[in-house]
């Protein structure tokens, strides 16, 4: 049989033209699944636990420890836009999974030395204990733990800024087969996050409370070496996108400056009269051809051909005249950005969830039976296996029942799945509002207040927790996935990473916010509450943690009303451009 060659851009990992049969498919994406599942396994359990390692082990206060992790997760998802940079422009995808690897297994098992090692701890000393006055991890110690967290934060980023897009590469969009299998994989993706996070949130959590944190760090080490063994076994059959140099990004940058300089031109009534190439056949074997929009027509000025100028005579300056094609890319990205905007707050309140609602769970009886206590950070694992269920169910079923209705090929948009996550964020913030006046009632009532929440937990079980955990985690299903999906879809074939990076960089925003909206709120709250405002100190059931989160469902609500307004508005990108031959021969 003659081997079919897949389109342009996709190579094997030896830098030779891949063929349809042997490379690329459902059975290379799967690998990629395996790797992005034993990689949640090893930090889905430090998101949510490390708050208890910074608070009792490394003695930082309450609202500080909050803040050292979010600050951490804001950091990991914002590096990731330098390493999908980094793989599209100069290293490719697969190298940037293999690098990243190793800077997490490196900063896990630097992590697992100083966990035991009492040298390179502050002195052990209860916190919770009233006047206690704790030495904090410094000097020399403090220096190991940064460099190790920041590492692992580095590594974890170029894992998701990589691997999801590399993992969608192993598809031809303009096979509708392949198109309809690629939308199932980003599903996937969820489901082998979930099922890395369910065995983080059990087992790797036990060991952290129970053997130690040392074991702790230690087994998320193994898990990132079996995440590199398993990627590196699918080498031979991957499709490897093309490198496409500093090109991309700059056409994108060097349309919004040639916006800006031919600001003052007159648009032409006919949009023909734009710049396009049409007789360069050397560039005819690379270019695509994007159908000009009316949308953003302020950018059509960067395609305009200034009179007296025979710019299609010779190379024309490409920081003032560019393609049509190029003007529609970056339309694209810029009519993302208010998507990407409006996903912020839904990862603020992603970040109390893995933070003050551990701190919660600490104050509750997390008693299963009389014999056997589930750890509070393994609450999470509620929605998870919830998800677990019903992702299958989601694809299997409720996608293909929803094409038949609606005709579009993930059953219903892109923006139709963001926005349902969006308005259960607020919906579960509300539910956390609701559970923590609850938990505050008893505290009350049981004249508890004042009492050490980790040595004197309240008669209330800590399972009221999993309404606000189980309405996030359907969030989680619909937006983020939506998200991944709706960005790779909609960005230019040379910047697929980068763009996959429009949901991590809004998770970091969303996490550098909490540390700021934490700050403000205790400022502003600082002179009306006797504990020196709502989230201050060590104390939760002094806190006014309940009127928080109220106010994290009414941002969350506000901002759903935003984005309907922005959803609205956006024009999809149109998905199978035709290349130069085609149109000529059109």
């Amino acid at each position: 049989m003659e081997k079919l060659e897949l389109p342009y851009g996709k190579l094997d990992w030896k830098g030779r033209q891949a063929t349809k049969y042997k490379h690329g498919g459902t059975r290379a994406s799967v690998l990629t699944l395996g790797t992005f599942c034993f990689e949640q396994m090893a930090t889905v359990a430090l998101a949510v636990n490390l708050i208890t390692y910074f608070n009792g082990v490394m003695h930082f206060e309450l609202a500080d420890a909050a803040n050292q992790l979010t600050n951490l997760m804001g950091a990991s998802y914002i590096l990731s836009i330098l390493v999908a940079f980094l793989a599209d422009t100069y290293i490719g995808r697969w190298k940037a999974v293999i690098v990243s690897g190793c800077f997490e297994l490196i900063g896990t098992v630097l992590l697992a030395i100083q966990a035991h090692h009492p040298k390179l701890k502050p002195p052990k000393c209860n916190v919770f204990e009233q006047d206690s006055h704790c030495q904090k991890i410094e000097g020399s110690n403090a220096l190991l733990l940064f460099v190790a967290l920041y590492l692992l934060a580095l590594g974890s980023s170029g894992i998701k800024a990589a691997l999801p897009s590399h993992g969608a590469d192993q598809f031809d969009e303009k096979d509708p087969n392949e198109a309809r299998q690629m939308s199932s994989f980003f599903n996937f993706l969820l489901l082998a996050v979930c099922i890395g996070a369910a065995v983080s949130l059990t087992l790797f959590v036990w060991v952290q409370d129970n053997r130690g944190w040392d074991w702790g760090f230690g087994i998320s080490a193994i898990a990132i070496f079996l995440a590199m063994l398993l990627f590196f076994a699918g080498l031979p059959i991957y499709r490897v996108q093309v490198v496409q140099g500093s090109s991309a990004i700059a056409e994108i940058i060097q349309v919004y400056v040639a916006a800006i300089l031919n600001r003052k031109l007159q648009l032409p009534e006919d949009s023909s009269e734009l710049y396009e190439i049409d007789n360069d056949k050397e560039a005819a074997l690379e270019a695509e051809f994007q159908p000009h929009t009316d949308t953003f027509r302020f950018l059509d000025k960067a395609a305009i051909i200034q009179t007296g100028k025979d710019d299609r005579a010779e190379a024309p300056n490409p920081w003032k005249l560019c393609r049509v094609t190029q003007v529609e890319n970056a339309k694209t990205i810029f009519g993302m950005l208010p998507v990407f905007c409006c996903t912020i707050i839904m990862t603020l309140c992603l970040a109390q969830l893995q933070t003050f609602s551990i701190q919660q769970g600490l104050s509750m009886d997390t008693s299963i039976t009389r014999s056997f206590d589930i750890p509070p950070a393994s609450l999470p694992i509620i929605p998870f296996i919830f998800m677990i269920i019903l992702i299958p169910l989601y694809d299997r079923i409720f996608v293909p029942f929803a094409r038949k209705m609606t005709g579009h090929p993930t059953g219903i948009t892109h923006l139709q799945r963001i926005g349902v996550g969006l308005i259960l964020s607020s919906i579960s913030m509300a539910a956390a509002a609701i559970m923590e006046g609850k938990r505050k009632k008893v505290a009350r009532d049981h004249n508890m207040l004042d009492a050490i929440p980790v040595m004197q937990p309240l008669p209330i079980s800590t399972f009221w927790l999993s309404i606000q955990y189980l309405i996030f985690g359907i969030a989680d299903m619909f937006t983020y996935v939506g998200l991944l999906e709706f960005f790779y879809s909609q960005a230019p074939k040379g910047i697929k990473s980068i763009s996959t990076c429009f949901l991590w960089s809004s998770m970091a925003l969303g996490y550098f916010f909490s540390t700021v909206l934490v700050k403000i709120v205790n400022t502003a709250t600082k002179g009306i509450t006797r504990s020196g405002g709502w989230l201050a100190g060590n104390n939760i059931n002094r806190n006014h943690l309940n009127l928080f989160y109220w106010l994290l469902s009414a941002l969350s609500l506000i901002n759903f009303c935003i984005y309907l307004f922005v959803a609205k508005r956006y024009k999809y990108r149109p998905q199978n451009p035709v290349s130069l031959d085609e149109n000529c021969k059109a």
